[in-house]
């Protein structure tokens, strides 16, 4: 969805569309989701219309790309230290 802002930054009357996996999770899970306000909290700050009318703001689509990179990358290192160390175990440290 960042893509998609990021590709209609300057279509106008573009409506910025947004996601919070978390949210997602909390749902699917069955669970209330408590983190709902924080996304209506989210989309109403990014909903100031710009005079061509869309929504998009570019500085927010752009921290929202570099947050998403920095999650990854650590979730890819943590992900390759737990198999790393499993492998340690099973060679039984050799």
């Amino acid at each position: 969805m960042l893509m998609a802002n990021l590709a209609n930054v300057n279509t106008p009357g573009y409506k910025r569309q947004d996601i919070d996996f978390a949210i997602e999770l909390e749902r699917a899970e069955g669970r209330p989701s408590v983190g709902a306000t924080r996304m209506q909290e989210r989309l109403a700050r990014s909903t100031a219309n710009r005079v061509d009318g869309s929504t998009v703001d570019l500085e927010v689509e752009v921290f929202g790309l570099a947050e998403t990179e920095l999650r990854y990358r650590t979730l890819t290192e943590m992900t390759t230290r737990y198999f790393s160390g499993l492998k340690n175990v099973i060679r039984e440290g050799r």
